[in-house]
């Protein structure tokens, strides 16, 4: 099945039931008017969250009115269309509209500037795009340099280079439009954390959109009766295609728009969600917020809450241990993948793997793993190698960029740029993306190790570990510390605390800072780089 044909599928045999609900707990409650004419169901207690809803029938009959807006201004097959929106309702339907019509769609971060929006809309030869209010002052610097066919609005008073998104499709047809799809047809382009200079495009087809779906549900047995509670960022694969799950299984799934841990635990009880995907800094944060008392669990419904995971980044071993002290009766799992390896994970952990928690697990459904040397051998087990990975969701290519698809692409896997080790029993463990590594005084220090150890220290919330250009050791291990709200914490308790690590690991250089996050979780280690380092030597105090 493609992915259209699981949303046709759903709005044929469920097609009243609950797909999508949208909350937005700082939401403004006036803007609800705007939709209700588009027969969207809102939250009857004006004292409530602003929330909205939308059932499998609506979904696909909102994806089929885009889809055929496109068709009627002349839209070919394989046109790009780019999605600029935070997460809302109309989000989903509007990425499927494009799929049905033959497009590309091409989903932006919404953390992009406006050089990076045009940059991106350029390099994937973008024609068509969907963008929200949230954008209009970066879109107004830019549209005059872009070539773009059709730019269509979501929500009122868009700008006058726009046309109104939801007014016209109430003016096209609800039916499936006449476009017969296939698996080798190119799908979505999605674009790379961009952690070293501006992203490259990554190219999918519909199998690997479809693969993912299969892959999600296999790892964590969605049923109709599992509601997902989805709060990442819809343009990135991982938030999406952890959702494919639902869209498998044609259960509900509700968007939440802001992660403080009362929202989302309020979201769990309401909703009665089932499965919550977090990425690390939202779950230290509800776990502070339980620990000091300021959230008190009684006051929400989560018993039917049955499973967290996370994905998107290396998940610290402690955090774990406390959260299932916390909520003893999770299942707990973590995934590993790319976006150019599809979102639900070419590595995960599985639930009933707990005990092995620290690794991210061994190969996805369907997926192959091996650990290589820089000649694309094996090495031996237990030794630190690079992670390279096989299935049906490794990316077509990097768009218009053979050099660096040549570079990771290889008789047919992809080389993913991690090191990492494997154990005996076959579970893989991450050790640092390549370009991470440390080298001081010729030993090679992995940052993630460092990390995960000092995240045990309970007053420390989160840490980064870069290396700084060192006059004799070349470089040195820093740890930029960011403290939990309300505790103090000295330079010489954080060095007592590391005298846990062999003497080579512990960092030379404690320095307190916020630990920047990129919206998927990934801490920006190039934005802290550019900060402390800045090209110069730098002189440390080597202690012990």
């Amino acid at each position: 099945m493609l992915l259209t044909d699981y949303l046709e599928r759903n709005a044929r045999l469920y097609g009243m039931d609950t797909a999508l609900v949208e909350i937005n707990p700082s939401e403004e409650r006036d803007r609800a008017t705007t939709w209700r004419e588009f027969n969207l169901i809102e939250s009857a207690n004006p004292d409530a969250p602003y929330r909205r809803e939308i059932t499998w029938r609506d979904f696909d009959r909102r994806a089929n009115r885009f889809a055929n807006l496109l068709l009627s201004r002349g839209v070919k097959r394989g046109t790009k269309v780019a999605i600029l929106m935070m997460n809302c309702l109309e989000w989903l339907p509007i990425y499927f509209g494009i799929l049905k019509a033959g497009c590309i769609a091409v989903p932006m971060n919404f953390r992009y500037s406006s050089d990076e929006i045009k940059y991106c809309i350029e390099l994937a030869d973008v024609e068509v795009l969907v963008f929200g209010p949230e954008f209009i002052s970066r879109m107004d610097s830019i549209y005059d340099q872009l070539n773009i066919r059709f730019t269509f609005f979501v929500g009122k008073d868009g700008p006058d280079y726009t046309e109104d998104c939801m007014k016209l499709t109430t003016f096209c047809s609800s039916s499936a439009p006449p476009v017969a799809l296939c698996e080798s047809d190119y799908a979505a382009i999605y674009f790379s954390s961009g952690t070293t200079g501006f992203p490259k495009a990554i190219l999918h087809n519909h199998r690997a959109l479809a693969y993912s779906c299969e892959v999600e549900q296999a790892h964590h047995g969605q049923t109709k009766d599992d509601v997902f509670l989805c709060i990442p960022p819809l343009y990135h694969t991982g938030a999406k295609m952890h959702w494919f799950g639902s869209l498998h299984s044609a259960g509900k799934a509700v968007l939440l728009r802001g992660v403080k841990p009362e929202w989302i635990l309020r979201a769990v009880s309401d909703e009665r969600c089932s499965i919550v995907w977090l990425l690390v800094p939202w779950a230290q944060d509800m776990l502070d917020a339980i620990e000091s008392g300021r959230v008190k669990l009684d006051d929400y419904e989560t018993e039917q809450w049955r499973l967290m995971h996370i994905g998107a980044q290396p998940v610290p071993p402690s955090l774990i241990n406390r959260w299932l002290k916390v909520f003893p009766d999770h299942k707990y799992d973590t995934n590993y993948g790319l976006s150019e390896s599809i979102g639900p994970g070419c590595v995960h952990l599985g639930l009933d793997n707990v005990h092995k928690v620290g690794a991210i697990g061994k190969p996805g459904y369907q997926w192959e793993a091996k650990i290589v040397d820089p000649a694309g051998e094996e090495v031996e087990q237990g030794d630190v190698g690079e992670l390279i990975v096989r299935g049906d969701g490794v990316m077509l290519c990097y768009y218009k960029n053979k050099e660096a698809t040549d570079e990771v692409l290889r008789g047919g896997w992809l080389y993913t740029g991690d090191m990492a080790r494997m154990d005996e029993e076959g579970f893989i463990y991450l050790v640092d993306r390549k370009k991470d590594v440390v080298i001081s005084g010729g030993e090679n220090l992995y940052p993630v190790q460092i990390e995960d150890f000092m995240r045990a220290f309970d007053k420390i919330k989160d840490v980064a570990v870069i290396g700084l250009p060192h006059p004799r050791l070349g470089e040195i291990a820093a740890a930029i510390v960011e403290i939990k709200e309300g505790v103090t914490c000295t330079e010489e308790e954080i060095n007592a605390f590391c005298e846990g690590m062999p003497r080579y690991k512990r960092p030379r250089r404690v320095i307190f800072d916020k630990v920047p996050r990129n919206p998927t979780g990934k801490i920006e280690k190039p934005v802290l780089r550019e900060k402390y380092c800045q090209g110069r030597l730098v002189e440390a105090q080597i202690t012990g």
